[in-house]
């Protein structure tokens, strides 16, 4: 299932925190259930996802992708890297392109090293969420050509979740639909078209630091004791 709004929406997002309000108002039919997680896709996930886990009143965990950049051109993605050592490959751009497998394998240990690093950093020892029998949302800022997304749904079938929910502000639409078959529910909030970055719809694309990070996560910790405290 889609759900998304395929029109040309000339305002862009203020930034992601912004965008995340506004995503998390097409996910309101899972507000207030007990077997939702949230997931982000560090770090530019991670301010949406954090709008998202509060307006739903979800628990928040991250789930660490890295995309696998083209040799000589590491902005053209031409896969990804999920945790549980998941790798997803564009097997008809490497073959248009003729890349070797040693130059493949090169990226994916370079990018292999920053995933742990992420890892150790965001998770300080705690495991990931049970996610078992529980409706798993993956959250990032945008979808282009998805092959980051497309990684972290097929890691996150492996932890046998009931549902997988893909959930951006934006997306190109072809990569919107194409989640159709892989995902139990695809929202994209916004379709724009013509569509040439996610960055494109954003005023405030700044990247998301660690720091950044760390601190929402926290924020959101501390939410949700109060809501589970003593009145």
């Amino acid at each position: 299932m889609l759900r998304g709004v395929s029109q040309n929406l000339n305002r862009a997002f203020a930034n992601r925190h912004e965008a995340g309000a506004e995503l998390a108002s097409r996910l309101s039919h899972y507000h207030g259930r007990s077997d939702v997680v949230v997931l982000a896709l560090p770090r530019g996930g991670v301010p949406v996802a954090f709008e998202v886990a509060e307006a739903l009143d979800a628990p928040l965990d991250i789930f660490v992708v890295r995309k696998l950049g083209m040799p000589g051109h590491p902005e053209f993605a031409i896969g990804a890297i999920a945790s549980g050592g998941v790798r997803v490959l564009s097997e008809d751009v490497i073959r248009w392109y003729g890349i070797p497998e040693s130059a493949i394998d090169a990226v994916a240990r370079q990018e292999l090293a920053e995933l742990e690093r992420r890892e150790r950093e965001y998770r300080q020892g705690r495991p990931l969420m049970d996610l078992r029998d529980r409706i798993a949302i993956l959250v990032d800022d945008g979808l282009a050509t998805g092959s980051s997304m497309r990684a972290a749904v097929q890691a996150v079938r492996t932890h046998k979740p009931a549902r997988v929910v893909v959930a951006v502000p934006v997306g190109a639409p072809g990569a919107c639909e194409e989640f159709g078959d892989i995902t139990d529910e695809t929202v994209c909030a916004r379709m724009p078209e013509p569509f040439s970055a996610v960055g494109q719809w954003y005023r405030d694309f700044s990247q998301t630091t660690d720091d950044e990070v760390h601190a929402l996560l926290q924020q959101h910790a501390e939410h949700a004791q109060t809501k589970d405290g003593p009145p």
